[in-house]
């Protein structure tokens, strides 16, 4: 699904359907409020949002997971999954698993450490510490009440925010802001705060950590070279504008839900398209893993990593936990 335009704005749409979000929010609270929670033998810090679609959780993740690794700790790594058919719990082996299996944001998680997929959260977490794991990161499940969380983080798209505020299908959230971030522990904005997110983190008591994403290694390379450009992830135009920041020429963008199951076609016709215009064609890590695997040497990838403003901040939020890192 892409996330409609009238989502950011407090227009009669919103206005028409806020009875129904209404009913968006109340279903997320009786859930959370009825949920029967697992607590595993090991700290758990969850890596959540607020709204619905990317708002850059799994690189924040992958950044807490390789903090911890540099200190000699075993973190493994817990998602649902979504987008593959494994139910789980299932150790993720990017060798034999590919993203129809076991989800686009599996396979990017395990480049960098144990990575499990379990549509029910607790079974993913028993196996994880039997396999060694002395602390789990959730990527994804803040509205999720069946595993016991000792940190919540939630990540926010500091220009986005929370769109118009409303919850779903008023509004792109999952649950009210306010609601949300009562729960959370710190919040993390990537990019400006164009919307002042800051302001109701403090004003709820979390702490606020500020990051950006870096992009890659292949960003040195796309100074002046003409680009055909394609992203199914929750905000598309945010992987369009760093390409434009790197110095590439955008002959087109193409912008698909998030999550898309790419057809052989849509990319044969992408290739052919950047051929007829001298151009590379270029998308993101996580639409190139949904790639056939022999077209993904054809697609150049724009890689991006987490660059926190203040790495220091990590340090108490860790302790809370009784994890020195």
């Amino acid at each position: 699904m892409r996330a409609p335009d009238f989502w950011q704005t407090d227009g009669i749409l919103a206005r028409t359907l806020a009875p129904l979000g209404a009913v968006t929010a109340w279903l997320t609270a009786r859930r959370l409020e009825r949920a029967d929670e697992y607590r595993p033998a090991v700290p758990v810090i969850c890596v959540g949002n607020i709204v619905a679609g990317g708002a850059g959780k799994t690189p924040v993740a992958v950044a807490l997971a390789r903090r911890l690794l540099a200190v000699g700790r075993q973190p493994h790594l817990l998602t649902r999954g979504y987008g593959g058919t494994e139910v789980g719990p299932r150790a993720v082996d990017r060798d034999r698993h590919d993203a129809a299996r076991v989800g686009d944001e599996a396979l990017l998680l395990a480049a960098e450490a144990p990575t499990w997929v379990a549509h029910w959260r607790p079974d993913g977490a028993v196996a994880a510490v039997e396999m060694g794991a002395d602390i789990i990161i959730m990527d994804d499940g803040f509205q999720n009440g069946t595993i016991a969380k000792d940190l919540s983080l939630v990540v926010v798209d500091g220009p986005y925010g929370f769109g118009n505020g409303h919850p779903i299908p008023a509004g792109p959230c999952r649950e009210p802001p306010a609601t949300g971030l009562a729960r959370a522990d710190a919040v993390v904005i990537i990019g400006d705060d164009r919307t002042h997110v800051a302001d109701l983190a403090e004003a709820a008591g979390a702490v606020v950590l500020r990051a950006r994403l870096r992009p890659g290694p292949e960003a040195a390379d796309l100074a002046g070279r003409k680009v055909v450009a394609f992203a199914g992830i929750g905000r598309p135009e945010k992987f369009f504008e760093t390409l434009r920041q790197c110095g590439a020429r955008l002959v087109t963008t193409n912008a698909f839900a998030d999550h898309h199951p790419y057809a052989r076609s849509d990319i044969e016709d992408l290739l052919a398209e950047a051929e007829a215009n001298e151009a590379i064609l270029i998308t993101t890590a996580k639409d190139h893993v949904r790639l056939a695997a022999d077209l993904r040497p054809r697609v150049q990838v724009l890689t991006v990593s987490l660059e926190w403003q203040d790495p220091a901040q990590l340090s108490p939020l860790f302790d809370r936990i009784g994890v020195s890192a």
